[in-house]
């Protein structure tokens, strides 16, 4: 559910108000209160935080110590009049969030929370809602005929009109003055621009990934963190542009997400640089199998010929004995009772497809048709 088709949350109980129904967990920007069974202390609601479109949101002061939910819609101070947001946290989940992202504004700094939003207010923001796609396109063709190397993403419209944010994506530093004048007299609004990176516009637009399933980013990635190729390394992946770039040709995001289990592993790993010493051979490092506790070393430093695999511990052994000067006898011994490529294992090796079918009788007939008069025969022996 994107930020449009999110129309309003729980606004307040005025006559007049539309039929607003809300169900929390469909936006990526909703966090699950985990800390809700708590006692309730009003002191702990002082600071609530407030989404808006795309992925931004803030931190407000609850100056009238209004009693919001998660979904809440409200109205909110801005620069200048106010904006219409929604609320993504609140209670003692905003302190452990202050902490995690290390935000030190002070409290009296901080923006305030008016009111629950009006009747009139989700009125007006439904209004400037609709203007967003049109005012994006004639703002794309103003772009073009201003002959800027950028492209306009998406417009955001502040809550009461006063305001609009254009999101743009550029590759270099473009000089948008002209732009903002020309955007200004068109639509007799504050013009802000925002620039936003492939990862953003690929969250915004969303897609399929390689995986099979939607994109990180278009369905619970908030906050990006930068990828480099020492991830995939690390998760010992072939550096391939290809294979490791994702649709907003950055490397993926998923690079990150089992990293800390890999470098874990790793962390009791003898060093991989140096060669083993044995009498018949020295042999290189070529691979590893993380989980697997697998060196995979070749006896050519410059090929992948004659691989042998080598169990952690037995490498550790090796490079002990070297450090004393000494060579081993054979890189690997005879009795190891580890398995190098386990086979793995068919559940439904042994059984059909058919397995739940209800027997058909007819087709056992058909397949037997001396069945009956075998069974009669063997009737008359008996009596």
């Amino acid at each position: 559910m994107t930020e449009n088709e999110d129309i309003q949350g729980q606004a307040g109980e005025e006559p007049g108000m539309p039929d607003i129904t809300y169900k929390p967990g469909y936006n990526k920007l909703d966090s699950f209160n985990w800390l809700k069974d708590l006692p309730d202390v009003p002191d702990e609601n002082e600071i609530v935080e407030i989404r808006f479109k795309n992925t931004r949101k803030g931190f407000y002061r609850n100056v009238n110590s209004l009693r919001l939910e998660i979904g809440d819609v409200v109205a909110v101070e801005a620069s200048p009049g106010h904006d219409i947001g929604r609320v993504s946290m609140v209670g003692y989940l905003v302190d452990e969030q202050l902490k995690e992202i290390k935000v030190h504004t002070p409290v009296d700094d901080m923006k305030k929370v008016y009111r629950k939003a009006k009747a009139v207010d989700i009125q007006k923001w439904e209004e400037a809602k609709k203007l967003e796609t049109p005012t994006m396109l004639r703002s794309r063709k103003i772009s073009e005929e201003l002959r800027l190397n950028m492209k306009i993403g998406d417009v955001e419209y502040q809550g009461d009109k006063t305001k609009a944010i254009f999101y743009y994506i550029a590759d270099e530093r473009v000089d948008f003055r002209q732009l903002i004048k020309v955007l200004a007299d068109e639509f007799r609004v504050r013009i802000e621009m925002r620039q936003i990176g492939a990862r953003q516009e690929a969250g915004r637009i969303g897609g399929i990934g390689s995986c099979g399933r939607e994109l990180c980013c278009a369905t619970h990635i908030t906050n990006f963190v930068s990828v480099t190729t020492t991830h995939a390394k690390y998760q010992e992946l072939s550096l391939n542009p290809q294979k490791l770039a994702g649709q907003c040709s950055k490397l993926k995001c998923c690079l990150i997400f089992e990293l800390d289990c890999y470098v874990d592993a790793q962390r009791s790993f003898p060093p991989r640089e140096i060669p083993l010493e044995a009498l018949d051979c020295t042999a290189y490092f070529f691979k590893m199998e993380v989980h697997k506790g697998i060196y995979w070393y070749s006896t050519d430093q410059h090929s992948s010929a004659n691989l042998i695999a080598l169990p952690v511990q037995r490498v550790k052994e090796i490079q002990a004995i070297n450090r004393k000067g000494q060579k081993v006898d054979k890189l690997k011994l005879v009795d190891e009772s580890w398995e190098i490529t386990p086979e793995s294992q068919d559940l439904l090796k042994n059984n059909s497809l058919t397995r739940f079918d209800p027997p058909d009788t007819k087709n056992q007939q058909t397949k037997n048709p001396n069945r009956r008069k075998n069974r009669r025969f063997n009737e008359k022996r008996i009596k």
